[in-house]
């Protein structure tokens, strides 16, 4: 299924692994029914599917995905999205967190989840572990951190990516050095004690404030190391506020990766709706249109979309979208995506549908169909798969909306979020009037 690409020897010494996540509830309601790693995201995709296409056009092929809270889909997508030939070493694996006679617990946290993952992949031939996280956007050739992991001789990399103050505070900071080494780590700091942690960047940086070089989530160890930062810490259940720190003052060499490239982390509503709607820009940071970082995820027979009457201004529309609506906005329409005649759609991402609704079913009487109606408005939201909007339907997110949640929809930050499944009737108005 994938081009294989020619890999040097530290990739196929290397292993990776995703980890899957908690209850992602900052992300609620598109969690409800689902892990982090599996909200669909730009239209076609999944969240998980940026980490496992990194690390295939990087050449690592050997991947396991660790899973614990709401997996089902996550696993499913997972088995219907990743084959390799019968005849190559690649793979992705499922390890789902498990219940032992040595241990009753589930997944703690990230450097739990890898400790009670190791002896489902300690017999493999590896000399290098990757661990990446699987809610994150971005587009990396890990083979240049994995290289420049062997030539520094580090025991620990970390990608760190500069950030300016105001950013830095939600972040682990790294103090680095001119010679790229970790001198010392601080979580989260606040903003009266930035001006120690600053590091050597390059001058362009300087000039926008990009001083503080940030934990990315992305560690690459060398696999004696790991080892011994497991066994060393046999309860510690974080690589950033735990291993990472201990690792430094056990005098490790642990690195920093400089990456400078678009990176994000999908923290919550607001920066899940602006990261995808980012990707309707003409010429977006997140390039999805890319022959060399191509994003991997399920194939799908669909027909191509068909549209009547609609302006699109910025627009994305996945396959089998049927668009009759009069305007569709700096807006993202995903697969099987129905939208009703007259409808005006701005700065909102609507997940589709995945599968269609029969004419038959469309036509029961009382029944709203699958997708949005006719001469609907709708700004500034979120609507999640299988919805069914009526007509004359006002739905916009406003900064001047309190938090508000009930059956329906939860408006979090200014946006409005459709619930998966919901029935919204005729003439609602939902949101800033």
């Amino acid at each position: 299924m994938f081009g294989m690409k020619a890999v040097n020897n530290v990739v196929q010494k290397t292993i990776c692994l995703i980890l899957g996540g908690g209850a992602g509830t900052r992300l609620y309601p598109l969690t409800k029914d689902r892990s982090k790693p599996a909200v669909p995201i730009g239209g076609k995709y999944r969240l998980i599917d940026i980490p496992i296409s990194n690390c295939l056009n990087s050449g690592l092929y050997r991947i396991f995905v660790l899973t614990q809270y709401n997996s089902a889909s996550l696993n499913k997508h997972i088995k219907n999205s990743f084959h390799f030939d019968n005849f190559s070493n690649g793979f992705v694996d499922i390890l789902a967190a498990e219940q032992t006679s040595n241990n009753m617990d589930w997944f703690q946290g990230t450097a739990d989840a890898v400790r009670q993952s190791v002896r489902n992949f300690a017999y493999y031939d590896f000399d290098y572990i990757l661990i990446l996280s699987g809610d994150q956007l971005y587009q990396m050739d890990i083979e240049e951190m994995l290289n420049d992991h062997v030539e520094q001789g580090a025991d620990v990399t970390i990608a760190t990516i500069p950030v300016i103050a105001s950013d830095a505070t939600s972040f682990g900071i790294m103090k680095v050095n001119a010679e790229g080494k970790i001198d010392s780590f601080v979580e989260k700091p606040s903003l009266k004690e930035l001006d120690k942690w600053s590091s050597e960047v390059p001058e362009n940086l300087k000039a926008k404030g990009k001083i503080y070089l940030a934990s990315m989530g992305i560690y690459v160890f060398s696999r004696p190391a790991l080892r011994v930062l497991l066994n060393e810490n046999p309860k510690a259940v974080d690589f950033g506020k735990e291993l990472i720190p201990d690792s430094i003052s056990r005098g490790m060499n642990v690195v920093s990766y400089a990456y400078e490239g678009y990176w994000t982390d999908i923290g919550d509503i607001k920066s899940f709706f602006e990261a995808n709607i980012a990707m309707a820009d003409d010429i977006p940071e997140f390039n999805m249109f890319d022959n060399e970082n191509k994003i991997y995820t399920r194939p799908r027979l669909l027909p191509p979309a068909k549209f009547s009457g609609v302006t699109f201004t910025k627009a994305i529309v996945a396959e089998g979208s049927i668009v009759h609506a009069k305007l569709v906005e700096n807006s993202l329409l995903g697969i099987r995506s129905r939208i009703g005649f007259g409808t005006i759609i701005k700065n909102t991402y609507i997940m589709g549908n995945d599968y269609f609704e029969s004419l038959e079913d469309m036509s029961i009487p009382g029944t709203i169909p699958m997708g949005i109606g006719k001469d609907c408005y709708i700004e500034n939201a979120i609507i999640d798969k299988h919805v069914r909007i009526g007509n004359n339907v006002l739905i916009r997110g406003n900064d001047k909306l309190h938090d508000e949640e009930n059956e329906h929809f939860v408006i979090k930050k200014g946006i409005v979020v459709i619930n998966k499944d919901a029935v919204i009737p005729d003439g609602t108005i939902i949101g800033y009037k």
